[in-house]
């Protein structure tokens, strides 16, 4: 919070507050923008632009709490209260509420100061909350401060017990990661052991170790016809390497005959009661929908058109054309309907070929070399994990787009990948 260092206070103004989030995709903070004349809240067109850092600044609101500094020099102070509303209050018995009142009726403006990252706040829980409840809400702060911050250290004067790590119920839990890019296997592996999960970690092929000729010996041939919908290109080597990385698990579930398992990309945050809301979401596919393939944990959605519900469930719906292959669980079967394509043969990136295989993809030039397209693909809704990094936004990298065409053919002078590294048995990295 050096900014308030820097800067005297009266030059934002008499109670200022640095803005605070759950996350960065919540609308959650510790301001204001609009408040009616009973004390209730109102939403405004100035509330999201200034939550989401869309406008940075120092903003005069009606109402802060939960952090802030007063300028105690100032002389409405004294007239500042939290239990003591002001003359003709008809509000509500709210502290911040009567204190936002108090502090407009003794002449001090509220700001709110948004011109960087301050850290989070958690949302107040009430009386139908438990002490578990708090203790998984911390828990996110703690996941989303790993995004962001080096592992945390822990107190020398408090001790807190590891949880016992699983595999969430299922036969395997992979993690795709560069051998290239640690920092980001350093916060998986912290934000994996903060949730108790047990996964494997695997080195991901890495496209800027292809080559065209290592491609030929695969049997890697891109889709006639095909060319990326946003730029008109053949596929790049990145893309490549992402989708034979799936396709080394998916080779590895069938080989060890595992029944389900679950993929994590190695750039994802987790949404609040992951565990909790993944069990959920396992019962309703068992037990309602029965014979799934695949369900979406994170995806991308292209087009806004309703997608509908699984009948029965509360957190499925049926996914129109996807992108992104942040997180998805998959059965045995599943797997065997996305080998028995052959899809080396006819690569398109790996987010094009599933909306193909459970026919939802809007190309049907692309389609039809894909038969039959029976994959029964699910996701959940709300998704339960999201990249850390959008694009454009600081510190964003893509190692698929980022990377030569595979008609690019070049020899690599890292190319050093062995035929053996796509008929491994296992990928027994373990963590």
């Amino acid at each position: 919070m050096h900014a308030f260092a820097t800067q005297p206070l009266a030059d934002f103004g008499p109670i200022i507050a640095p803005q605070l989030n759950v996350t960065t995709d919540s609308l959650y903070s510790n301001f204001w923008c609009g408040i009616n004349e009973h004390g209730y809240y109102e939403r405004t067109a100035d509330y999201e632009p200034i939550v989401r850092w869309k406008k940075r600044g120092c903003f005069e609101v009606p109402m802060v709490h939960s952090a802030y500094l007063i300028d105690m020099r100032h002389a409405g102070s004294r007239k500042l209260s939290f239990d003591v509303p002001p003359p003709e209050y008809q509000g509500p018995f709210d502290d911040i509420i009567q204190f936002a009142f108090s502090a407009k009726y003794s002449g001090m403006t509220m700001h709110i100061l948004n011109t960087e990252y301050f850290g989070h706040i958690m949302i107040p829980l009430d009386g139908k909350n438990t002490l578990e409840d708090e203790v998984e809400q911390f828990l996110h702060i703690k996941l989303e401060m790993l995004v962001y911050e080096p592992p945390l250290r822990k107190s020398p004067f408090i001790h807190v017990p590891e949880r016992k790590p699983d595999k969430l119920g299922f036969d395997q839990v992979y993690v795709i990661n560069l051998v290239r890019r640690p920092e980001r296997r350093i916060k998986m592996i912290a934000t994996l052991k903060e949730l108790g999960i047990d996964a494997y970690f695997l080195d991901a092929v890495d496209g800027k170790s292809l080559n065209e000729s290592y491609l030929k010996q695969l049997g890697v041939k891109q889709l006639p016809g095909y060319a990326d919908p946003y730029h008109g290109r053949d596929m790049t080597m990145g893309e490549i390497g992402c989708f034979l990385s799936h396709y080394l698990i998916w080779k590895d579930i069938k080989e060890n005959g595992y029944k389900r398992i679950i993929v994590f990309e190695d750039d994802v945050r987790f949404e609040p009661f992951f565990r909790q809301k993944l069990d959920k979401v396992v019962y309703e596919a068992d037990y309602v929908v029965e014979d799934w393939d695949l369900i979406y944990i994170g995806r991308k959605r292209l087009y806004r058109e309703p997608e509908p519900e699984v009948e029965g469930t509360s957190m499925l719906i049926w996914p129109n054309y996807s992108y992104w292959t942040l997180s998805y669980m998959i059965t045995y079967n599943g797997v065997q309907k996305l080998l028995d394509a052959d899809p080396l043969s006819k690569m398109i990136p790996v987010d094009e070929f599933i909306p193909i295989m459970f026919d939802r993809h809007p190309e049907s030039e692309w389609k039809a070399y894909f038969f039959p397209r029976n994959l029964i693909g699910m996701s959940v809704e709300p998704l339960l994990v999201y990249p850390t990094h959008y694009t454009g936004e600081p510190d964003y990298i893509s190692d698929t787009e980022d990377s030569t065409l595979i008609n690019d053919d070049e020899e690599s002078e890292e190319t050093k990948l062995p035929t053996a590294g796509l008929n491994v048995e296992s990928p027994k990295v373990e963590l």
